[in-house]
């Protein structure tokens, strides 16, 4: 099971930019943890350790044409370059824009203006950061609502709001009934979350 600690992939800066993006990606509220809290960041950096990282599995041999979208992304460039590519622009175009801070230093306005730049192609090098933006959005959900073994979805926050099951064995009882709380709580791949507290 993933759990928090030392970065295995992103350097300092690189992740206390992406804790700060995926705070401002899925936002702290009354329903909910934010990014940071429920461990997006820690998931993403282990993804980008791993097979997803390095796209070993993906087919990358040339030519790398521009394709259709639902052929997906025709790069070179495996998930980790890209993320380090994306960074680096991003740390750049807010240095330019915004006094030389860096995301982190942004206020929170100012980092979802950025963001909202990067989503519609409005940054330097703004086909590859648009892409980059669509990555790291799918990654964050992916890591806000994964099992928590993965190092995302901490405590089971994410199932918890949305009255998911988890990999509960058997609530076909439940299947059926419409606008009624799930009454157990999540369970995921290594149990539940506060299972040590019950031994």
């Amino acid at each position: 099971m993933e759990r928090p600690g030392p970065w295995q992939f992103f350097t300092h800066d690189e992740a206390a930019a992406i804790e700060a993006i995926v705070d401002r990606l899925i936002p702290r509220d009354e329903l909910s943890v934010g990014g940071k809290d429920a461990g997006c960041a820690d998931f993403i950096d282990r993804q980008l350790r791993g097979p997803f990282g390095d796209s070993r599995q993906l087919y990358m041999r040339p030519p790398f044409a521009k394709g259709m979208p639902e052929q997906g992304p025709q790069s070179p460039l495996v998930s980790a370059q890209r993320y380090r590519a994306g960074l680096a622009v991003l740390d750049a175009c807010c240095k330019q824009n915004f006094s030389s801070k860096n995301f982190v230093s942004l206020v929170p306005a100012e980092q979802d203006e950025i963001l909202q730049r990067m989503e519609v192609g409005r940054v330097p090098d703004a086909e590859s950061q648009q892409a980059f933006f669509e990555l790291l959005l799918q990654n964050t959900m992916e890591g806000f609502f994964a099992d928590p073994i993965y190092g995302g979805n901490r405590d089971m926050v994410a199932w918890k709001m949305i009255g998911f099951p988890g990999v509960r064995y058997d609530f076909r009882d439940h299947v059926e009934k419409h606008n009624v709380k799930y009454p157990l709580p999540p369970v995921g791949l290594m149990g539940r979350a506060d299972w040590t507290l019950q031994r």
